[in-house]
């Protein structure tokens, strides 16, 4: 049977302080040896990772800077592309007029030369038909007087009806 001033108390014998003293010498043991160990080894693994945060740091603000860096190359490259096209488009639109403005020589070079080649012609017409008119008047003017005329009564008459044909042929 248990008193009442047993229960809940502690027996101290031998056992409890040769426990207390294993407990206290693996303490001392675990705080000498062991423990400085363990800080050693939680302060490595911090310094770790501490260092690769740096360097993940450092390599986010690497990746950023070469992405500014191609960001600008490729901006650069747009624009010398641009300039290319717009260059390219420069000299087509120069091609095109120098072309038309060729072609606009050309055409009032043949306008001009056709102009020329019928004024020509024109004036070979006329001739024949002043040389076909006198021949005429000289032949109807004999049949009238009835005689031949000499040379300078002759360009006289050719002379007024060429005359004549003219004024008649520039008042149409």
């Amino acid at each position: 049977m248990y008193l009442a001033g047993e229960a809940g108390v502690i027996e101290i014998n031998g056992t409890v302080v040769v426990e207390l003293i294993t407990f206290l010498v693996m303490l001392a043991i675990l705080a000498r040896y062991v423990y400085p160990e363990v800080v050693k080894l939680a302060e490595a693994r911090q310094r770790a990772v501490d260092e690769q945060l740096k360097e993940a740091e450092k390599a986010r603000t690497e990746a950023e800077a070469h992405l500014k860096e191609a960001q600008a190359k490729l901006e650069d490259a747009r624009k010398t592309a641009q300039g290319v096209v717009d260059a390219a488009a420069k000299s087509a639109e120069q091609l095109r007029a120098e072309m038309r403005d060729k072609a606009e020589e050309e055409a009032k070079r043949i306008a001009e030369s056709s102009r020329k080649e019928i004024e020509a012609e024109r004036d070979r017409a006329l001739q024949s038909v002043r040389g076909e008119v006198a021949s005429l008047v000289v032949a109807a003017t004999e049949k009238v007087i009835g005689e031949t005329l000499d040379v300078t009564k002759h360009r006289h008459l050719i002379d007024k009806a060429i005359e004549e044909v003219a004024s008649g042929d520039g008042s149409r």
